[in-house]
């Protein structure tokens, strides 16, 4: 479902992702880690067509993202960290404007997005009469991860997808995506919050500095390094010792 191959991008003289290979199949979910900088977002805007590799390939689905973006775009979900909407728009406008960028018919399109509703709990009087700059910040991003999915993509990338959700809307979201994933779909889920990681993926790969540190089930990876847990293991791997050093040592000039 998804390869890549010697992945790099530059800018200027800055390497934001060095020589990146990995491949993901179908019905795998695969956290995709790294500290701020580390080059996930980069490597994401490469992988679904919108930015344009220095170095190296990708196919999705078999089309290159270099070479063959549109058939690229027209496999793949992106849920993107900033979860940007055009905010003069309705929820129901912007949902029914990207089914139709989809070629998905109008009358397959209304009961697929009143199917998403139902899942989230939105207000079908909200997203008919309410402009998405006055949502919430929780709506939007369920509006948002609705217009990934609409068009039923083989390849979803999530960045920080739960960003703004609330608790139950998180719980069902972590179900949501294990369940497309026993449907054969491909996930590639970058976050910071290691521990949901650590529960839904089935595989973590590690960056930093834009180069590859690991790649493999988080258990065998946890227990190849002795870390307990993957966030234990992220922070071995990516230099965080330092920091909870450093917030120690600063914590303490708070003392009397």
């Amino acid at each position: 479902m998804l390869s890549v191959k010697h992945l790099s991008k530059r800018f200027g003289a800055q390497v934001a992702v060095d020589d990146l290979s990995f491949e993901v199949p179908a019905g795998q979910i695969v956290g995709f880690l790294g500290p701020n900088g580390a080059g996930k977002t980069t490597t994401l805007r490469m992988l679904t067509g919108m930015t344009q590799p220095t170095g190296g390939t990708a196919t999705v689905c078999g089309f290159d993202v270099l070479s063959q973006t549109i058939e690229v775009k027209q496999r793949i979900g992106f849920v993107p960290e900033s979860g940007a909407v055009y905010e003069s728009l309705t929820g129901l406008e912007f949902l029914e404007m990207i089914a139709a960028l989809y070629g998905i018919p109008q009358e397959t399109a209304r009961p697929r997005i009143e199917q998403f509703i139902s899942f989230f709990d939105l207000s079908m009087d909200t997203l008919k009469n309410k402009m998405l700059g006055a949502y919430s910040k929780g709506m939007r991003r369920k509006v948002v991860i609705t217009s990934a999915l609409l068009h039923n993509p083989p390849v979803v990338f999530f960045d920080e997808p739960l960003e703004g959700l609330d608790a139950n809307a998180s719980v069902g979201f972590k179900t949501l995506i294990q369940t497309l994933a026993h449907e054969g779909k491909t996930i590639i889920y970058s976050s910071h919050i290691l521990d949901v990681v650590e529960r839904v993926c089935d595989r973590v790969i590690i960056i930093d500095k834009g180069k590859l540190l690991v790649d493999g089930p988080a258990d065998e990876l946890v227990a190849a390094h002795n870390s307990g847990t993957l966030e234990r293991l992220f922070i071995q791997l990516t230099g965080g010792e330092q920091l909870e050093r450093r917030a120690e040592d600063f914590a303490k000039t708070f003392l009397p």
